[in-house]
């Protein structure tokens, strides 16, 4: 038999049970699909942390509490660390001792409930300086940002963002309004403009000094993070040791290795997402792949069954000849072909739920989540289908070809 001869038979065993091998073909499309979107959207996700690291520039360095995770168990105490106090920040911000600094921006942050009336809102508090503004580019559309003096008088005072004026105001105006914000008053000095979705969605959140976030509102003394801007990149590894001696020196540490604080460069924290993303990635493929593993337990189920309904049609093909070569090459063609059009099936699925799940993210979330479709799961999904077919319906194409003319034709 020719290989077109094989392939057309083929052809003919599928479309004489189309039901059947649709149903058979669902599982593959479902395992397909789930990765296809899985690996596509943990793509668009590494893009877009990547993307907003990026607007700090490159010249920003990053200090956070507690020290590099050293394993699992030691990710919780370095969460919770409280290692970055006030004279930290007032050290890092002293010209004298770090003179490449460009602005040093203080954090510290905490999912709240505010209250203004009978209006409430969940949102994000950020506590920060007045230098806050310009590393997030923020604008303010009506009133003003605090400035230094609110921050050094540890006034009560907000900018709040453009959702949060529309759920507790409405179309009333949000200035010298007092807000309540876990029993905390804030008085409303200005509003911001629409901001989109950064490391946090600001327009969901309130910006107000440091000092009255840290201790009415959280009642801490320590900074979550800490930004630190340099005047150029050339000068980036230098004013990372220096802040690394400069920390050491504060919390009387001799050996590197008991450091109660880590300092990453933008670099870095990109990596460390990417290596994040792509693991999780990984992870959740790996469990959309079981799907892929039932779909081919069933392929081979259904290749017996059609062994077994065609014994008499393998038995005459046998007695005029075929070999039992040929007869194996047809149910092998036949089992790639049914995962090969799942697989294909699966892949416009997954492209399609792709596109569903970034228009979702961009509009009920107000993400800038971009489109990427990955063409590695393009590549798997056709790669993997074929593979399984030719996996799992090698032992039924074998028994097909096993079979005794004699006793399938009298079968």
């Amino acid at each position: 038999m020719h290989l077109r001869d094989l392939f057309s038979s083929a052809v003919q065993g599928l479309l004489t049970h189309k039901g059947r091998a649709l149903l058979t073909m669902l599982g593959i499309i479902i395992g397909i699909a789930s990765i296809m979107v899985v690996m596509s959207v943990g793509k668009g996700a590494n893009y877009l942390v990547l993307s907003e690291i990026q607007s700090f520039g490159p010249n920003t360095v990053f200090v956070l509490p507690g020290r590099k995770p050293r394993g699992l168990n030691d990710i919780s105490s370095t969460l919770l660390s409280d290692s970055l106090k006030v004279n930290d920040f007032k050290d890092l911000d002293d010209p004298t001792k770090l003179p490449h600094v460009v602005r040093v921006i203080p954090y510290v942050f905490s999912p709240v409930t505010m209250e203004y009336d009978a209006e409430t809102f969940n949102g994000t508090l950020i506590g920060s300086t007045q230098n806050a503004q310009p590393s997030f580019d923020l604008d303010v559309v009506e009133g003003r940002f605090f400035d230094s003096f609110d921050v050094s008088d540890h006034a009560r005072v907000a900018v709040i963002g453009e959702r949060v004026k529309e759920e507790l105001f409405g179309f009333d105006s949000a200035l010298d309004k007092n807000i309540r914000v876990n029993n905390t008053l804030f008085r409303v000095i200005g509003v911001m403009g629409p901001e989109g979705q950064s490391f946090v969605d600001i327009d969901s959140s309130i910006f107000a000094p440091y000092p009255p976030v840290q201790q009415d509102v959280l009642g801490i003394r320590h900074f979550q993070r800490i930004a630190v801007e340099v005047s150029s990149q050339d000068v980036l590894p230098g004013v990372v040791a220096d802040v690394e001696a400069l920390l050491r020196d504060n919390h009387n540490i001799d050996n590197p290795d008991n450091d109660d604080f880590s300092v990453q460069t933008q670099e870095d924290v990109a990596q460390t997402v990417g290596s994040v993303t792509s693991i999780l990635t990984i992870l959740l493929a790996s469990v959309a792949a079981i799907s892929l593993i039932v779909g081919g337990v069933g392929i081979m189920n259904v290749m017996f069954v059609s062994v077994t309904e065609r014994t008499k049609e393998i038995g005459l093909r046998k007695a005029l000849g075929a070999r039992s070569k040929d007869v194996l090459l047809q149910f092998l063609i036949e089992s790639a072909l049914l995962t090969l059009l799942g697989g294909v099936i699966g892949v416009i699925a997954g492209g399609g739920l792709t596109v569903l799940a970034t228009l979702a993210a961009n509009a009920f979330a107000g993400l800038s989540f971009p489109l990427l479709i990955s063409w590695w799961g393009v590549m798997l999904g056709v790669v993997v289908s074929m593979g399984l077919g030719i996996a799992f319906g090698i032992v039924p194409a074998r028994s097909a070809a096993r079979k005794s003319p004699m006793e399938a034709i009298r079968y």
